[in-house]
């Protein structure tokens, strides 16, 4: 499993990391048997958040798996906080300090390593983010600090007033919602792939040394379903399968390939909790597509070069 930095921090992780917002309808059993061969094959960083199945995914975790102490240390826990379902975005210092509290305890651990606030939260005052952070990090209870679905500027407006630097920006990305890359294709052209959405946060994360985490990297549009195997996807699949003999792998692994191979670094997060997928995965991290297949994927998922 090739290792990358994560943001500015000291840590060295898997590219590949372990979604686990699926797990709330499954039973101990297969989660531990689920982690604990992610962690044989080098996957041992496990991402939560404490909206997932209401809380139940990081309580099954932890019961799953009996979280021992020196177990617990050969992982990298990371969970994200700042979601009230249906309600609101919550950024509120007394909101993210009773969230962590929250997902410790369902995690049956005295610290995350990384913890992400969820989605921007328009009422945030970043001086109180601030002030929540400092006490995490001076209580032990979270040692490194990040965002999801973020721009630069919302990023930017939060670090004037951190202590801490911001080591990961999860987006989703994948082939067939690659707009992270679109933008910066067609920039300067008329069309709708030069409108950036992002504000160029791909290339701001580069800058800035923050490692960006690929959500949903199989599905397209915002949950419309996976491109894997779809028929509305049959030129792309076509390419998947053709790339796959070729290297003796699998569909999907060409296809997180082909995320890892953008030289940002960028780390794939799954979400399956299906092992023999989670497998290709994790077997993607040491496969490296040519410039060439990359741009034809690309092209295969009915997108345009100028």
């Amino acid at each position: 499993m090739k290792q990358i930095q994560l943001g500015t921090s000291p840590l060295m992780v898997p590219q590949v990391v372990v979604g686990c917002m699926r797990m709330a309808d499954r039973t101990t059993a297969q989660i531990e048997k689920l982690v604990r061969t992610a962690m044989e094959h080098g996957a041992n960083y496990f991402d939560h958040a404490d909206i997932y199945g209401g809380g139940a995914c990081e309580s099954l975790f932890s019961k799953g798996l009996g979280l021992t102490p020196a177990l617990r240390e050969k992982m990298v826990l990371q969970s994200k906080c700042g979601i009230c379902p249906g309600v609101m975005y919550d950024f509120s210092k007394e909101h993210i300090l009773s969230s962590v509290d929250g997902i410790l305890k369902r995690l049956n651990t005295e610290y995350l390593d990384v913890l992400l606030l969820h989605r921007p939260d328009m009422l945030m005052e970043p001086e109180e983010v601030a002030e929540a952070f400092d006490r995490l990090e001076a209580s032990g209870k979270v040692r490194y600090f990040g965002v999801s679905n973020q721009n630069p500027m919302q990023i930017q407006l939060l670090e004037k007033y951190l202590n801490q630097p911001l080591v990961a920006n999860q987006l989703q990305f994948g082939i067939a919602h690659a707009g992270l890359v679109t933008e910066g294709i067609h920039v300067n052209m008329l069309d709708d792939g030069g409108i950036s959405r992002t504000g160029s946060v791909l290339d701001f994360c580069r800058l800035h040394e923050i490692t960006i985490q690929a959500w949903s990297p199989f599905q397209y549009g915002f949950f419309e379903g996976v491109f894997l195997g779809n028929e509305k996807f049959p030129e792309l699949n076509r390419k998947l399968e053709e790339l796959a003999q070729k290297y003796q792998t699998t569909s999907t692994a060409i296809a997180a390939a082909w995320i890892m191979r953008h030289p940002a670094n960028i780390q794939i997060v799954t979400g399956t909790m299906d092992l023999t997928r989670l497998l290709s995965i994790c077997e993607a991290s040491d496969l490296r597509l040519t410039r060439e297949e990359w741009y034809q994927i690309y092209l295969a998922a009915g997108n345009t070069l100028p």
